[in-house]
């Protein structure tokens, strides 16, 4: 036991009892990994603050915490800590400086098939390739940490924020992510959490694919490429996130079913909703608001159950490519800020169906210049003609009642607080 106290300068003798295990207390110029070797499982390592140069292996159940925060460096090189055993917890340090081969995917913290319950909690993964990355452990749990990337390295050559594979169960909570290739990558990943992350400048917010049974919940997606894109995927929950300001698309939903999609807000994006192949979903309460595109629908996405939604001032309402009619607001209606219709009866909804698609929107869609002809007479006499004479009709949504008052009564507040 002597040896184990004393054998290494700067480890300071100080084995307090604890739950699971003693605590190891180390300072600068110790060898974080023979600490780390010498350590038996359960064992607690308190790291003061200071410059580390690290590329740890922890095989054994092992908490690292940090004291005022210090920074374990793997000086461009490898990664920083590799998770190899159940039930290890690194938390509180600054984790910097992996290195840049894509191959191996070189990574702040990495945590391996034999990772169970890993915990990585209140750190700082800064310059790293990908920042945290999980292949195959269940259980883990990411929570408060900032994660940002390479910033001098083109978007395609950085890793991703957080990366997970092949896992179930996993919870990733309250973490800030930037400057990455894509703030969180899911694959094959089941049963998992994403709740309180906030993810901005990077190419995808979410990169989620082959991945089911999940939740996506009050995450913030802004100023990316893309926002979230759930892609090959079915029984999700994505609820009261905000995705804004993203050029492409606020939320992207490709070859998806059996989901519910609510209560999120899509404000000024290139395309708010982008929904392809997908089926059978629900998507209900949320504000899209100012985008491009209020909603690009197409190759057969059917069967789906829109209401109670408010689609307002987007500069195209609805661009549906298909060869007949789809029916929204079937059970509540939704709110159009471009409805012309009227209420005689005051119930609260229109007395004619809004049609979001007529000849005109198609031909703009095919010769964009039509556009300069909008407000001519001439464009306003062939829109009546189409009403009178079903055959010159295009497929279009169709919303039988719709409402003439927003659901969301605070859509100007949302609009004035993400500055658009």
């Amino acid at each position: 036991m002597a040896r184990r106290r004393f054998a290494w300068l700067g480890l300071l003798p100080l084995f307090s009892p604890v739950a699971d295990g003693r605590e190891w207390r180390v300072q600068p110029g110790t060898a974080l990994e023979q600490v780390v070797a010498d350590a038996a499982p359960g064992d607690t390592i308190l790291i003061e603050r200071g410059h580390y140069a690290a590329h740890l292996s922890i095989e054994k159940p092992l908490t690292l915490r940090g004291v005022n925060r210090p920074t374990l460096s793997a000086e461009g090189r490898g990664d920083v800590i590799r998770v190899l055993s159940p039930d290890v917890a690194v938390e509180g340090l600054i984790i910097r400086d992996s290195g840049i081969d894509l191959n191996n995917a070189d990574a702040g913290v990495f945590i391996g098939r034999t990772g169970t319950r890993a915990r990585v909690r209140n750190c700082y993964a800064v310059y790293n390739l990908f920042g945290i990355r999980v292949e195959g452990a269940e259980d883990i749990e990411i929570a408060g940490n900032v994660v940002t990337g390479k910033r001098d390295l083109q978007s395609a050559q950085r890793g991703n924020g957080i990366q997970i594979y092949n896992t179930r169960g996993a919870r990733i909570l309250d973490n800030h992510i930037s400057f990455v290739r894509d703030g969180i990558y899911v694959d094959v990943s089941d049963r998992a959490v994403f709740r309180g992350n906030r993810i901005h400048h990077v190419r995808y917010g979410t990169h989620y694919m082959n991945s089911h049974h999940n939740l996506w919940e009050g995450n913030w997606s802004y100023l990316n490429r893309g926002g979230l894109a759930l892609m090959e995927v079915r029984d999700q929950t994505v609820r009261n996130n905000v995705t804004w300001g993203n050029t492409d698309h606020g939320i992207m939903l490709r070859t998806i079913q059996d989901s519910v999609i609510e209560g999120n807000i899509v404000i000024g994006n290139g395309k708010g909703l982008f929904v392809y192949d997908a089926e059978y979903n629900i998507l209900r309460n949320n504000l899209v608001a100012e985008n491009r595109t209020g909603v690009h629908l197409w190759a057969g996405s059917y069967h789906n159950q829109v209401d109670n939604n408010d689609f307002i001032r987007n500069e195209e309402q609805i661009r549906y490519v298909a060869t007949r009619d789809e029916r929204w607001g079937v059970e509540g209606g939704n709110y159009w800020s471009n409805y012309s219709g009227w209420d005689r009866n005051g119930d609260g909804f229109g007395d004619v169906q809004y049609t979001a698609n007529d000849i005109v929107d198609r031909l703009v869609w095919r010769y964009p210049y039509v556009q300069l002809l909008l407000h001519s007479p001439a464009v306003f006499s062939l829109r009546l003609i189409a009403q009178q004479f079903p055959l010159l009709r295009a497929p279009s949504i169709v919303d039988e009642r719709p409402r003439m008052r927003p659901w969301h009564t605070d859509w100007r507040t949302w609009i004035e607080r993400i500055g658009h």
